[in-house]
Formats: structure tokens, sequence, C-alpha cells
């Protein structure tokens, strides 16, 4: 029996590396590959511009932006749902008014067969005959518009018409880009993030590794620590600072206002158009299977 390894090529068994092998070498078989700590959006960072935020709030879910950037966001949604409903309207307007011409037709048509069924067998027999000598009694298909009704697909004037794309009524509430539950401009918090004191004034605030810290322990925050807002004071603390600290009297330690759950939090990490947080952190791109 030959011996099986990665280099051998005249044994009997297609062995896993081998089979991994070709698919990379054939472009077969699904690849994955896992995201760098360079594509993940930084926790301080606006899930639209995806840069430091200026004037940071925040929605009720914890997706964090920039306060320009957001309303942008919304004014432009309005506009387009504006835009939408106004055309989604026209629409309706006017198969409504065909709709309207179709019935008077088809109510014009009932009497005029009901006035001609109602009538003596004399008039319409006299009617049936005018109708027919203004006809010219001709049997041929060019008469009475049937010229249009010709299989002649390849003239221009003949081909079908496509019909109009129908319009679904649009939503009418602006949505977040992120969760996609429905955000008003009244929903928005805004937040304070505490800046580190490193005496370094000189580099850019983007440039820096830690740029700010928890408003309450001065922990240094980043995407590994999980972060929390409290709503009253608007800062951003660190949730062991919260379990351990705030939740003992559920008081705000800035402001030392009364805190309910609901104003705590919890801040979104990461997440781009590029990745994910948490687990989510593997792309995979689905190809044709490679059968041994």
């Amino acid at each position: 029996m030959t011996r099986h390894s990665r280099n051998n090529t005249a044994g009997t068994v297609y062995s896993y590396h081998e089979k991994k092998k070709d698919h990379a070498a054939s472009g077969y078989g699904s690849k994955y590959v896992r995201f760098g700590k360079d594509s993940v959006k930084e926790f301080d960072c606006c899930c639209l511009t995806l840069q430091p935020c200026k004037n940071p709030v925040i929605t009720p879910d914890g997706y964090l932006y920039d306060k320009e950037a957001i309303l942008n966001y919304i004014l432009h949604q309005k506009k387009e749902i504006a835009r939408k409903l106004k055309e989604y309207e026209k629409q309706q307007h006017k198969w409504e008014a065909e709709a309207a011409e179709l019935k008077k037709a088809e109510d014009e048509s009932n009497v005029r067969q009901f006035s001609i069924s109602q009538a003596p067998s004399s008039k319409k027999d006299e009617k049936l005959t005018g109708s027919r000598l203004e006809t010219g009694g001709s049997i041929s298909n060019m008469k009475d518009g049937h010229n249009k009704k010709l299989p002649s697909f390849w003239l221009p004037c003949l081909t079908p018409d496509a019909a109009p794309t129908k319009l679904e009524k649009p939503d009418e509430r602006v949505r977040c880009p992120m969760s996609g539950k429905p955000l008003k401009l009244k929903d928005l918090i805004d937040i304070k993030f505490t800046p580190i004191k490193d005496g370094d004034s000189k580099t850019s605030l983007i440039a820096k590794q830690a740029r700010f810290v928890c408003a309450v322990t001065n922990d240094v925050l980043n995407n590994s620590v999980q972060c929390a807002v409290l709503r009253p004071s608007g800062a951003v603390v660190t949730m062991e600072c919260v379990e351990k600290l705030v939740k003992l009297d559920m008081m705000d330690p800035i402001c030392g206002a009364k805190l309910t759950d609901k104003d705590i939090i919890p801040l979104q990490r990461g997440a781009s158009g590029f990745a994910g947080a948490g687990v989510n952190l593997e792309a995979k791109k689905e190809g044709p299977a490679l059968q041994a």
C-alpha cells in the first residue's frame, strides 16, 4: 500500500487537504474569510459616516450617529416618502378614472342590449338588417378594426405594450437605518464622551487608539469594552460600572437623577457595511461544489 501524504499523487484516497487545495485552485466550493480589526467600526464612530462623531446622539436601541448625519438622513427620507406618496396617489387617481370610464361604457352597453331585447321582433329584424347593411355584409378581417389584430409581431405599431408597474403604498414612517424601527427626531438622545487625559494635544483625535474613558471609573473605552449610556446625563460608562455601582441605588452618579431600566441604554458596538460585531465576524461566499 502506497504512503499517503500531502504531496502524494499515487494514492487511492482523496484526502480533505487535497480536496481543499483543489477547491482553492479551481474556484469551486464555498469560501470563508474572517474580518480583521481594521474592518470593524469603532464604538464611538457614527453608523452612517463611520467617522468619530462631533455631536454624538443615540437612538433608544443604542445606535450611535452624528447629529448632522442623522438629521440629513431623516430629511432625505421624508422627501423620498413625499415623492413616492405623490407618485402612488397619481397612479391611484389614474386607475380610478380608467375604472370609471370602463364602468360607464359597460353600463351604456348593458342599456343598449336591454333596449334591443325589449324591442318588438320586427324592430329587432330592422336593427339587425341595418347593422348588416352598415358593415356591408363583409366577413373580411380588415373590417371593424380587425387589421389591428394581425399577428405581425415584428411591426412596432402592433407589438404589445408592457403594463405600467404597480406601485405599492410607501411606508410613511422614517426608520432607523440600522435597526429598521420607526425613528423620530425627539427619540434621539444627546450623549457625552469623556475624553482621555493623556496630555497629548498634537495627535489628532481620529489617530489616537484610546480616545475616551468611562465618566465614573476612568477606564479606557474601546470595542472590547461594553458600554452604556445614562439617559439623564448622557454620560457614557462601562457595563461593569453599571452592574457594580449604578444599579446599587439606581441613581445617575453624574447628575444625581433617579434611573429606571429604560434609562440605561447599552451602546451598540462594531457593525459597519463590511463587518459585524460579536460572533458575526466571518464572511461566506457560496460557490459550486466539487464532487470527489
